[in-house]
């Protein structure tokens, strides 16, 4: 059993308190200070005009007049509501007006079904809720109707684009009567061990739990993550762009570290404007899943294919990774330096200008980054920090710091946190940031924690001297071959995915004689693909054609290269679906729904083993 653990730079308590205080102290003292770029208000469609400031003032003006609004509608201290919408300015208003008004946020992906939404409703007891749209209104009305909640939710489901004017002016009138006295005799009676909010764990395998994280767990995690990466928070004009869904523990977290550090916030509401957002708001840091960096990396190999210019990105990408390997072993070559500063002035350079022209580190969470991509942003000058963590820890427990980044590492466990790898193999974490539990289920969370405080966070890891963790799978889903070889499909499939032309995939094995694997093609990827090659056709004649097989053959040896022979993927078949959140194969988080997809590609499954007797 190993066990590392990073003390606190000073004794100071960061927790003390709640959540709101610092916006409060914030306006106070820097009332006209920029925190937040808003999108302007589009007047036709296509118009993305730019980006209106607002004010440290300004902000908890909108955050008061919408907390009024919910105490007037009857809102008590420790009642949950519901939130569903895409990531915009006024998710973080009515966050932070719940927790002013004693109240608990219910975070759901704005994806979700009406029975994921009835299971969030009926288990946590909300009383209301706040949507985007008039179909989400439907879909929480039906929930409800199907969980019996209708009478909690009576008169308390506002709806944010209703076509009635400004989003939140339906609770800033409903509040009108409220004085500051109240409200901040409401505010100020929430302390550190307040819920803050329920996150329902959007796991591959079965039913979602709600994580009860308190306003303490969120200030530990913020305060950790300021002081173990004070090259992205202490710098004055520090700004971030959110991508990721605020219904994402690690996108909340995000929104309140930088409301807590006075970094500016934006919200990409539409991931197919991130390249124009990224553009117009200029971060300095950027925080996100591995598809998301994926994603940006692919969109650039297809603009150079698409003006000529492929094979001269795939050189760069070559010599970006060379480079950055050459950085671990040592000094890179003069070739290596002289090729980079070479592909610097004609590649990377415009990929630092995609990334807004400021962006001086990436953060990766949530899935494996993989070392080629990982490589290749260090290459280019934008190295991509990997952090680990779990709804249940409040976002990260673990990050890689700029003066200590390992690819393939997801780092040194955070200021006030301890890991240990149990004696079979499992990572356990304690810290200020873990949850108190699961939400009405005493079952799960004495499962999930140990009577000392450690979390049983279900992945397996390893741990070295200098306390670098590195993920090596999910306890629950390893698969064990005929030949009694462990095999992670975690780590398999984060590799396999890295490929620009994979989009999802599944690696099977478990009782089998050898490793498999389902692919997906990624949209965009293949259509670049085929049209450079002058091929056209359904998808489901693309999938078979023998030079796609190859290229994807190319990435299942590169991933084979990672691992031992008897975890190498033997056989795969290219599947002409496409996999995705709303269609019901991944988690909101982008992980494939593992038990799902084994049931239903089942015969698929069969015929990659069919000779194997």
């Amino acid at each position: 059993m190993r066990e590392f653990s990073t003390p606190w730079e000073d004794a100071a308590d960061p927790t003390s308190g709640n959540l709101t205080d610092a916006m409060v102290r914030r306006a106070e003292e820097h009332p006209g200070q920029v925190v937040v770029s808003r999108r302007r208000i589009a007047h036709h469609a296509g118009d993305r005009s730019g980006w209106q400031p607002v004010t440290a003032a300004e902000l908890l003006a909108d955050v008061r007049r919408t907390a009024k609004g919910f105490v007037a509608a009857g809102i008590q201290h420790g009642d949950r509501v519901v939130l569903m919408a895409r990531t915009r300015y006024e998710w973080t208003v009515v966050d932070y007006a719940l927790w002013f008004a004693g109240a608990v946020g219910v975070p759901a992906y704005e994806t979700s079904s009406a029975d994921q939404l009835g299971w969030v409703l009926a288990d946590s007891g909300a009383r209301a809720a706040v949507v985007e749209t008039t179909a989400h209104a439907e879909r929480v009305r039906k929930a409800a109707a199907d969980t019996g909640a209708e009478d909690r939710l009576a008169g308390r489901l506002w709806t944010l684009d209703d076509g009635n004017g400004p989003a939140l002016m339906p609770l800033a009138r409903l509040g009108r009567d409220i004085d500051d006295e109240e409200l901040e005799r409401r505010r100020t009676a929430v302390g550190r061990d307040d819920v803050a909010t329920l996150v329902y764990t959007s796991g591959t395998t079965g039913q979602s739990q709600g994580c009860v994280l308190s306003h303490g767990n969120f200030l530990v995690e913020v305060a950790a993550a300021a002081q173990a990466l004070p090259e992205l928070f202490e710098d004055p004009d520090a700004a971030t762009l959110v991508v990721l869904p605020l219904a994402h523990v690690f996108a909340r977290v995000v929104q309140v570290g930088a409301v807590q550090a006075g970094v500016r916030l934006g919200h990409c509401s539409d991931v197919r404007q991130l390249g124009e957002d990224l553009r117009s708001f200029r971060p300095t840091f950027l925080v996100g899943v591995p598809r998301l960096f994926e994603r940006i990396f692919t969109l650039a190999s297809q603009q150079a294919a698409s003006n000529g210019r492929g094979r001269r990105f795939d050189r760069a990408t070559d010599a970006a990774i060379a480079y950055s390997r050459a950085l671990d072993s040592g000094r890179p070559s003069p070739l290596l330096r002289s090729r980079r500063v070479a592909f610097d002035r004609f590649v990377y350079r415009s990929l630092r200008e995609a990334l807004g022209g400021r962006c001086r580190y990436g953060i990766s969470g949530g899935a494996p980054l993989g070392e080629r991509l990982g490589h290749f942003y260090r290459g280019i000058g934008v190295p991509l920090l990997e952090g680990y963590g779990l709804a249940e820890s409040t976002g990260a427990v673990t990050v890689s710091t700029p003066d200590a980044a390992r690819v393939g590492s997801v780092g040194r466990p955070m200021p006030g946190t301890a890991v240990r790898i149990a004696e079979d193999g499992e990572i356990l974490v304690r810290g200020g940031q873990v949850m108190g539990g699961y939400w009405n289920d005493r079952v799960a969370s004495a499962a999930a924690l140990t009577p000392d405080g450690w979390l049983r966070t279900g992945d397996l890891g390893e741990i070295d001297a200098l306390g670098h963790l590195s993920v090596t799978g999910r306890a629950r889903e390893m698969l064990v071959t005929t030949s009694g070889k462990n095999v992670s499909p975690a780590l398999l499939e984060g590799w396999l995915a890295s490929h620009p032309l994979v989009g999802a995939c599944l690696v099977v094995g478990d009782g089998r004689p050898y490793v498999a694997a389902l692919v997906t093609l990624d949209r965009d990827a293949v259509t670049s693909w085929a049209a450079e090659r002058g091929l056209d056709g359904p998808r489901d004649t693309l999938v078979r054609h023998p030079d796609l097989r190859a290229e994807v053959q190319v990435a299942v040896d590169g991933t084979n290269a990672e691992v031992s022979q008897a975890e190498a993927i033997r056989r795969f078949e290219v599947l002409p679906d496409e996999w995705s959140e709303e269609t019901g194969e991944l988690t909101p988080s982008l992980k494939v729904r593992r038990n799902a997809m084994l049931r239903r590609y089942h015969e698929e499954i069969e015929a990659l083993y069919a000779d194997s007797d």
